[in-house]
């Protein structure tokens, strides 16, 4: 892994655990088959995950928790 994707990775998702996950997630869907959004040096899918997010070609949100949630039965007439 390359400590400079890393670094400009950690400037841009400052949560270790968040920036680990969608760096994950973006190089399993490299290894799946998915193309690079950049130009990478490197052939290691983590290297090119961390300088996408440097990049900010990747962003991640939280599920909205209200849309998970099973609408209300209607009410009998």
């Amino acid at each position: 892994m390359n400590n400079s994707y890393l670094e400009r990775a950690k400037k841009v998702i400052t949560d270790p655990q968040i920036l680990s996950v969608v760096a994950a997630k973006r190089a399993k869907q490299l290894a799946a088959g998915n193309r690079p959004m950049i130009k990478c040096d490197s052939e290691n899918l983590l290297d090119i995950a961390l300088l996408e997010i440097a990049e900010g070609l990747l962003t991640y949100e939280f599920p909205d928790e209200t849309a998970d949630a099973a609408p209300a039965a209607p009410a009998a007439e």
